[in-house]
């Protein structure tokens, strides 16, 4: 089966990568390898694929899929039977200041991959979309049924809109698509704007790490070994256009569901895992709450797990001492 894979460079998107190229799938991937994080982290996570076994059957695109024109170019006559659109401008508090990063990658470029999946009438497209859509909904955990119009962040909005984009062509064109609203995930080749790196990387540093309300805030943190089942489980089933009802709603051949760990996690217990793990404990500087975050994620995983089988398997307390293992090595290789 031959793959696209947007983001391919990113956190996600390099795992489920290496994963569809260990089975015999060949990827093509896309990434603009923009500064939001590090470059050399991204080019690193290029390295691991090919590094990982398959690179024959891995043909990589420097280029930024907000621009449909460059999409074109690239991919040429190139077969496509899939999609994981995992490519986005991530960060909750980076969209407070800069918004037209998230319309062009989240709303245009979201189109752009629609239309290229119509165009090359693909059997299934699945894509990222957030736990952040749920805003500070008080109803825990998160149900997939939900009404999620109520986002507080700009980066919430752009998902909520993927949903709705992703459902007109669902409707209009009959392609199968499956939306996942992923919830904090963490691992080896994670992200340094997430909180597990930053924390694991001050602690080591012997720097202050900033707790945001006290402390009181709760996460469903989701090991990236089991997101990614998840996602290549839905990439394996697209849904049926048989007029039923999906789960998130829809009767096109369409489905949401939410992927995570079904377990809200106080952020006190992550820093005393990180500390463990470290060896050594955390300076604290305490702050209120951040603008468009929430005080609580929280998976119900009825859906996916009834329709997919998805069971995450891998707690915090054995997930963290995996990533801190990770990261002392990456950091003693790039200094």
């Amino acid at each position: 089966m031959q793959v696209l894979v947007t983001g391919v460079a990113g956190f996600i998107g390099s795992h489920v990568a290496r994963r569809l190229l260990a089975r015999g799938d060949t990827v093509v991937g896309i990434d603009n390898l923009n500064d939001y994080n590090p470059v050399q982290l991204k080019r690193d996570r290029l390295e691991a694929i090919t590094a990982g076994g398959g690179a024959e059957r891995f043909t990589f695109h420097q280029l930024d899929f907000s621009d449909h024109e460059a999409i074109d170019a690239a991919l040429g006559a190139t077969e496509i039977e899939r999609i994981v659109h995992l490519g986005a401008q991530a960060g909750v508090r980076y969209s407070l200041t800069n918004p037209r990063a998230y319309v062009a990658s989240n709303l245009a470029g979201h189109v752009n991959m629609l239309e290229l999946a119509r165009a090359r009438r693909v059997d299934q497209m699945v894509y990222a979309s957030s736990s952040s859509v749920y805003g500070t909904s008080p109803d825990l955990p998160f149900r997939v049924e939900q009404r999620v119009d109520f986002p507080i962040s700009l980066y919430a909005a752009t998902k909520k809109a993927d949903e709705l984009m992703s459902e007109t062509y669902a409707h209009l064109y009959r392609i199968p698509q499956t939306g996942l609203r992923f919830f904090t995930v963490y691992g080896p080749w994670g992200r340094p704007d997430m909180a597990v790196w930053g924390f694991t990387d001050k602690i080591l540093s012997g720097q202050p790490i900033e707790v945001y309300n006290g402390g009181n805030m709760r996460r469903d943190f989701t090991y990236i070994d089991d997101i990614v089942t998840g996602i290549v489980a839905a990439l394996d089933n697209p849904p049926a256009d048989d007029g039923q009802v999906k789960a998130g709603g829809s009767v096109s051949p369409h489905r949401l569901y939410n992927i995570g760990n079904n377990k809200a996690e106080e952020l006190e217990t992550l820093i005393t895992l990180i500390e463990e793990a470290c060896g050594q404990k955390a300076i604290r500087i305490d702050k209120g709450m951040q603008p468009g975050d929430v005080p609580a994620t929280y998976a119900d995983l009825t859906a996916i797990r009834d329709d997919l089988g998805f069971r995450p398997t891998t707690p915090i307390a054995v997930g963290i001492p995996l990533w801190v293992e990770w990261y002392k090595g990456y950091r003693a290789r790039r200094g």
